[in-house]
């Protein structure tokens, strides 16, 4: 098995695929509705295969919004997603790209606690975290 998608619930479907597409440089593989409901979705593809799926439903309630990946850590489910990076000077540059972007700063670029690896946190325009790691 190799995981496929992360499905991420948001507000606001076309505001968050322009930034999402702009931020991360993914592009559009097909949007959907599920017939029946009000639910929408697009399916949003990088590069390299990984894909991230947009969910939109009007009445949605809002869910846990974490400053940092310890306070996400406190609840169960959702936590954040992670993006790789090759390098540690690579996790520093997608934090400011992204910083730049519109993404909230939830904790600078440093150290991992896994050794010889560098980390970042941001956070989508919803408060979703997004970690920046590498793994050199």
């Amino acid at each position: 098995m190799r995981l496929d998608h992360v499905g991420l619930s948001v507000p606001e479907l076309t505001a968050a695929t322009t930034w999402y597409r702009a931020a991360l440089d993914l592009t559009e593989e097909h949007a959907f509705a599920v017939p029946g409901t009000e639910l929408r979705g697009v399916m949003l593809r990088h590069d390299s295969g990984w894909r991230l799926e947009l969910l939109h439903r009007p009445d949605a309630a809002p869910g846990l919004a974490a400053d940092t990946p310890l306070e996400a850590a406190a609840t169960l489910g959702f936590g954040h997603l992670c993006l790789r990076v090759d390098t540690p000077v690579e996790v520093d540059a997608a934090f400011d790209r992204l910083v730049v972007a519109g993404a909230g700063v939830r904790m600078s670029p440093r150290p991992a606690p896994r050794p010889g690896a560098r980390m970042a946190f941001v956070s989508d325009p919803y408060g979703n975290l997004i970690e920046l790691i590498d793994r050199a």
